[in-house]
């Protein structure tokens, strides 16, 4: 007889608990470089620091945030960069590897 196993949806955002990790999480979703990950991961981020501050620090209703972060969302640059912002984080540029000898 075989016994099932009770299984429990793994959310990310449980584990987004210090700075670090946030930023740690964020940026290996830029290492990735597909845009729905980095929504998906802004997303699991803003509901680990609370959905609706997030939504109020970034001038954007909570509804709109819900829906630009969901799978089927596409935040545009602006929305994206208000979020990161809102969450008391900021981007930086780093050079790839790609500089041609010269």
């Amino acid at each position: 007889m075989t016994v099932a196993k009770e299984t429990k949806l793994w959310d990310p955002s449980e584990r987004l608990t210090t700075p670090e990790a946030i930023a740690d999480y964020l940026d290996a979703a830029f290492e990735d470089g597909d845009p729905r990950v980095i929504a998906a991961v802004l997303g699991d981020i803003a509901r680990a620091k609370g959905m609706g501050d997030v939504a109020r620090a970034a001038g954007l209703s909570r509804e709109s945030l819900y829906r630009s972060l969901s799978n089927s969302g596409n935040p545009s640059f602006a929305t994206a960069l208000a979020v990161i912002k809102a969450l008391g984080l900021s981007l930086s540029v780093k050079g790839a590897g790609h500089a041609d000898a010269a």
